[in-house]
């Protein structure tokens, strides 16, 4: 690339797609051997990134028609499931399990050997998905689209003039979401839980813009990383006090008082964190000062001047 000040839309963009499918083959041989639960945790963040970022950049790209939304989600769907299940295995078995009397323990044995036996099941059909003509010809297609990319006429033009446009569909309707007006973790866990993938949305996406909006923009990528990360671990704690009551068939307080316990405290601590940042995102000044941090900060010289610092930049933590 001659000139990165006139790098187009376009290449800024298949240069984020080439290093999330080069993460995602990276990945393909320890997933599907098994090799622990951080793969596959890094396999479906690097999936959701790409998705991200092929509708992000859609209007900038002419992709292979096999790379669709709907195709993607499925993918991420099933990885997820299996990734869901270590995270509540190990929340449990971790986190929760060595701070109980042994009679407990014993209680919650057989509800580790269901979400065992079930993350086993989910894995079969990760195995599933990774060895599938589907997955593997839509990685193929996009690799082949890799050496011959096809941009659209705004897929041509130089990136600098386009940064705003790019910045506001990010963050479009981000306050407008209910989650925000939701008063409790019990009043609407399943709103919660779509603001949270909201969040995570919209730093997936200003990450991509990153190396296009300097510094101003990391501290608002932190603060909605911890929103996405609390409302998570918040929806986690339900989710396994959920499956413990379904596996018990009586009530968690009278059978194991002492888990019930530390359960209540866990979501209440983490209600009281997501509610303190909530506060701390919501006012007019705020919302304000994102607008100007991300949108109209630093001018067109100097953004011009940071997209000379290079392209090496572009990929955020894969957390």
């Amino acid at each position: 690339m001659a000139q990165l000040r006139d790098v187009s839309n376009g290449a800024y963009a298949l240069e984020l797609l080439q290093k999330q499918v080069g993460k995602l083959v990276q990945l393909q041989a320890p997933v599907a051997a098994g090799e622990g639960t951080e793969p596959l945790h890094q396999m479906r963040v690097a999936m959701r990134r790409l998705s991200t970022t092929l509708v992000q950049f859609e209007p900038a790209l002419q992709v292979p028609a096999a790379l669709n939304n709907q195709r993607l989600a499925k993918w991420v769907r099933r990885l997820g499931m299996a990734r869901d299940l270590d995270v509540l295995r190990e929340r449990l078995e971790d986190g929760l399990l060595p701070q109980l009397p042994e009679a407990e323990v014993r209680t919650l044995r057989p509800v580790l050997k269901q979400l065992r036996r079930e993350r086993h099941l989910a894995y079969a059909h990760v195995v599933e998905v990774l060895k599938s003509p589907s997955y593997l010809e839509g990685l193929a297609q996009l690799q082949r689209w890799f050496k011959q990319p096809e941009f659209t006429a705004l897929g041509q033009q130089p990136i600098a003039a386009w940064i705003a446009d790019w910045q506001l569909p990010s963050l479009a309707g981000l306050y407008l979401h209910p989650g925000w007006q939701v008063g409790s973790l019990a009043q609407d866990p399943d709103c919660l839980h779509e603001l949270r993938r909201q969040l995570k949305q919209v730093r997936y996406r200003l990450e991509n813009l990153a190396p296009l909006q300097g510094p101003s923009s990391a501290p608002w990528i932190g603060r909605f990383k911890r929103g996405q990360e609390l409302l998570g671990e918040c929806n986690d704690l339900l989710v396994l006090q959920r499956a413990i009551n379904d596996q018990l068939q009586s009530e968690l307080e009278l059978k194991l008082p002492q888990l019930a316990w530390l359960l209540n405290v866990s979501q209440s601590h983490c209600w009281e964190r997501w509610s303190e940042l909530a506060q701390e995102l919501l006012p007019a000044q705020q919302r304000r000062r994102l607008r100007r941090d991300l949108l109209w900060g630093g001018g067109a010289s100097s953004k011009l001047a940071r997209l000379k610092l290079g392209l090496g930049r572009l990929a955020g933590p894969w957390g």
